[in-house]
């Protein structure tokens, strides 16, 4: 299909779905409840840097584990590339009506993410400041490209993505050891999943009007499937690590994020696809298998690794 006529699907697709995105927003809006991201923040914890006559970052003064300490950096790095995302997300969805209230309304919530985790972080002394302020210009240079320009890919992208953001803000606040950030995680993941259920509602409308092809769009973005923060330079490293710690693994990602949602839009018992659609949804049905038997061994490998750790511990 060339760019032209994916162009002009999406723009059938983003009309048709425009008063299904009116009713979401007034939904949206009247469940999100607006918080201060200063109410998250033990200010008292603060004091100067040596930049103003204080003393500067040392490990020691960090109290988080340090495995949710990497997960909150890639967390925050990860709300960091708002600017991308906003770019991304407009340029798809539109910058008129309903659809460009939703747009700027995400983006204004998503900022107070960051704003948050970064105080929290920064006062605390739960991280080097320095080293966090490198990997953000590093990262944020990078910036993120959706992997489709295609609007119904990029709805099951999110629907997948804000679900994901939740389970692994959720599970880092409970990593860390610190109640004030696991409230102020809590917090975000349920921002995370009300931005989910928007996606979600979304889509499911989309598989009416365009069924083959939202099907088809499932497939492509449950199988190639990567965090938003997938770029960074450390993203590698520290997932290995905060999978390892159980906060976010393959058997979550499977349980908890891509069934789901799957299971909302009831994909296998959907009528009427026709062949392209078929397929999609047999090969979605073959890479699921393929990646719960992965996520078993996974788990399976972990639990092997954490019964050795424990018995040379003895």
């Amino acid at each position: 299909m060339t760019t032209e006529a994916v162009r002009t699907r999406d723009l059938e697709l983003l009309h048709s779905l425009e008063s299904v995105v009116e009713t979401n927003l007034e939904r949206h809006l009247a469940a999100a409840k607006d918080w201060m991201p200063h109410d998250y923040v033990p200010w008292s914890e603060g004091r100067d840097f040596a930049f103003l006559g204080g003393e500067d970052w040392k490990p020691e003064d960090s109290r988080l584990d340090p495995v949710a300490k990497a997960s909150m950096i890639i967390n925050l790095l990860t709300e960091d590339n708002l600017p991308s995302y906003h770019r991304e997300i407009a340029v798809v969805f539109g910058r008129d009506g309903a659809w460009s209230e939703w747009v700027n309304r995400w983006t204004a919530e998503e900022a107070r993410h960051s704003i948050a985790l970064r105080d929290y972080l920064v006062v605390t002394r739960g991280v080097d400041p320095v080293l966090l302020e490198q990997r953000r210009m590093a990262h944020m240079q990078t910036g993120f490209t959706s992997r489709s320009e295609s609007a119904v890919n990029d709805l099951a992208y999110v629907s997948f993505q804000e679900l994901a953001t939740r389970v692994s803000h959720r599970n880092t606040g409970r990593a860390t050891g610190c109640p004030v950030a696991d409230r102020l995680l809590t917090r975000i993941s349920t921002d995370e999943n009300l931005h989910m259920v928007f996606y979600r509602n979304l889509l499911k409308a989309a598989l009416e009007v365009q069924p083959d092809e939202t099907m088809q769009a499932i497939r492509d973005e449950v199988i190639g499937f990567e965090m938003p923060g997938s770029g960074e330079t450390d993203f590698a490293r520290s997932s290995v690590a905060i999978a390892k710690a159980g906060i976010y693994d393959l058997r979550l990602h499977h349980d908890e994020v891509v069934m789901p949602v799957l299971r909302f839009w009831r994909v296998f018992e959907l009528t009427g696809l026709s062949g392209a659609g078929e397929q999609a949804r047999e090969e979605l049905a073959e890479f699921l298998g393929l990646l719960d038997e992965k996520a078993n061994r996974f788990v399976e490998q972990r639990e092997r690794l954490l019964a050795r750790q424990a018995k040379a511990a003895e």
